[in-house]
């Protein structure tokens, strides 16, 4: 018994030196008490993932939510947000944080209005903790707060508009006719017309949409930001004679299609013989007769004397009938008087009229063609072009002088009598008619106060008359803007500042309608034919061609074209035109043509997350 009894002793502590030697179960019970720590780090990994990814998303959809409130806000002296953008906010913000979201809950978006009218927000959304949450950790409340604005940089804005006769009626008339044209004497003492606008003018509603532009843009600026505007008030011509430098003008001689008076004999002349005649005597047969102008006939009877003092005195009375006659054709006038700007003499007339230039103007020398190439453009449409000689500089347009000659593309002589005919009307006495224009004079880029927009835009000249030449605004418009051109000053960039983004907007009511009986930037089209050539014809698609050069040769300066067309379609030049198919609008009403000029302006404005 005791011998088995050692045995089974010896057996029971040998198992427990080898269970105290064995580590094989160790490991179990460490990686249950490091469990507890593991848990703790991942659970924090993870819920730390969690809340950065909700706060991004949470940033962004703050983000989201103040730039559509800034889009859709209406500027107003109010200190809080209007209606229509704070629920276009919430929208937004909605739309981009969906409810639920990562399990967030009490998730809110404030938008609100700050001092310097742009939009504010604040977010905040409360996300529950996963694991962490089995180590007493509770719910993380996320916050992210937001600002947008409209930061504008320097820029430059140049308006051309149509103030063609037709803006003179609604935007859903048809039938342009039927408004009184009335007269009116201009600042300069010049005569002036204009159609009378009705109470729902196309002309008021631009005036209202370019004021309002204004104010959109202005509200967008910060103090730094420096905007300059021009202005390109356009029918068949432009007036921008006055405010260009005199050096750009040709100030000797230029060809008009115009007339002079002369006189020529009428009849046989005869004579009378008197002797025994003093000096003075004889004198005293000289004579006029009528004293000053012409008879009926348009003629005069000229008594020329000569005495020599043989027979005591002999005198020699010559009596002449001469008939007032006008030479008709492409004459040269000397302008030099002219472009100073006062008043001086009619040299197509035999009295003493006087004219007065108003400042629209003729073209430089020009190629007529109808397609043109950007690396060759002619003078008139070579943005960059400097007025060095004759051939390159402009002149004053001259109605006073301007006369149609009965479709005789030379010269011709005629009797005062014929000449009194409709053949050989004088242009100017179609100004009431629209053939000739010379509207408000045009504004070069500069800094302008709301008022000096008000004011221009409501200046007595400015009003609507004339008929429809899209190339003649643009082609000016674009000379006024190009970096390089002649007037490269004014678009220069500010001193220590970049380069001002510029922008073209264009308006017009109507297609380009041009008429060979219409006096303007080109001359006489009927006559001097300088952009249809020989094959008239073909004069609007040449004009039209002209326009969409001048538009390319814009765009190519790195200028934004927008285009509206207002109570007409859009034609597939004025399409072509825009900078893209984005930058083109139309207007049916006085609201939708403000609507396009608010979101050029808004367009124009660059939008930004500015916190």
């Amino acid at each position: 018994m005791a011998a088995f009894g050692n045995r089974n002793g010896a057996g029971f502590r040998g198992f427990l030196t080898r269970l105290a030697r064995d580590q094989r179960g160790n490991t179990l019970a460490m990686i249950a008490v490091a469990l507890i720590p593991l848990l703790g780090i991942v659970g924090s990994a993870v819920d730390t993932a969690r809340l950065y990814v909700v706060k991004v998303r949470l940033q962004q959809a703050c983000d989201a939510g103040v730039l559509a409130g800034r889009k859709f806000m209406v500027t107003s002296a109010s200190s809080t947000l209007d209606s229509n953008a704070a629920t276009q906010a919430q929208n937004f913000f909605r739309n981009n944080f969906k409810t639920g979201m990562f399990a967030s809950s009490a998730v809110t978006f404030t938008p609100s209005k700050t001092a310097d009218n742009q939009v504010a927000g604040a977010a905040s959304a409360t996300v529950p903790m996963t694991l962490t949450s089995m180590m007493g950790f509770g719910d993380n409340t996320v916050s992210v707060v937001c600002e947008a604005r409209f930061d504008v940089a320097d820029l430059d804005v140049m308006f051309v508009l149509d103030t063609t006769g037709s803006m003179a009626y609604a935007a859903s008339d048809t039938n342009m006719s039927g408004q009184s044209v009335y007269s009116y004497t201009r600042s300069d003492g010049t005569t002036g017309y204009y159609t009378a606008e009705k109470s729902n003018a196309r002309i008021k509603a631009l005036r209202t949409s370019v004021l309002n532009f204004y104010d959109t843009l202005a509200a967008s600026a910060d103090s730094t930001t420096k905007i300059r505007y021009g202005f390109v008030p356009y029918t068949s011509t432009v007036n921008v004679g006055k405010i260009i430098p005199s050096s750009f003008l040709n100030t000797d001689t230029h060809t008009y299609s115009s007339r002079v008076p002369f006189e020529r004999n009428y009849g046989s002349s005869s004579s009378t013989t008197y002797t025994n005649t003093s000096q003075n005597t004889c004198n005293g047969y000289a004579s006029r007769s009528p004293s000053t102008g012409y008879d009926y006939n348009n003629r005069v009877t000229y008594k020329t004397v000569s005495w020599t003092s043989s027979n005591g005195g002999r005198c020699v009375v010559t009596t002449q009938s001469m008939e007032l006659m006008y030479r008709f054709g492409p004459l040269s006038v000397d302008i030099s008087q002219f472009v100073l700007g006062g008043w001086v003499n009619n040299p197509s007339t035999w009295d003493s009229s006087t004219s007065k230039w108003q400042g629209c103007i003729e073209e430089r020398d020009t190629t007529a063609d109808s397609s043109f190439s950007q690396t060759s453009l002619p003078a008139d449409l070579d943005p960059d072009l400097m007025p060095t000689d004759t051939a390159s500089r402009w002149r004053p347009m001259w109605p006073d002088i301007i006369y149609e000659r009965n479709n005789n593309l030379g010269t011709v002589e005629v009797t005062a009598s014929t000449a009194s005919g409709s053949s050989y009307e004088s242009i100017a006495s179609k100004m009431s008619s629209g053939y000739v224009s010379c509207g408000k004079e045009a504004k070069r880029l500069g800094v302008m106060s709301r008022n000096d927009v008000s004011n221009y835009l409501n200046d007595p000249d400015f009003r609507p008359m004339g008929g429809t030449y899209h190339d003649t605004g643009f082609i000016w418009g674009t000379r006024f803007l190009a970096p390089d051109g002649p007037f490269a000053s004014d678009t220069a960039a500010w001193p220590g500042r970049k380069t001002p983004i510029r922008h073209l907007v264009f308006m017009t009511d109507g297609e380009m309608s041009p008429n060979l009986d219409i006096y303007g930037m080109y001359g006489y089209e009927r006559y001097d034919r300088r952009v249809t050539g020989t094959n008239t014809s073909t004069q609007t698609a040449r004009h039209n061609a002209r326009f969409l050069a001048e538009c390319e040769a814009a765009k190519n300066r790195n200028i934004t074209v927008w285009v509206i067309a207002f109570g007409s379609g859009l034609t597939s030049e004025l399409q072509q035109c825009a900078s893209s198919s984005g930058n083109a609008f139309t207007a049916s009403s006085d609201a939708q043509l403000n609507t396009a000029f608010q979101t050029i302006a808004s367009r124009v404005a660059m939008l930004r997350v500015s916190k």
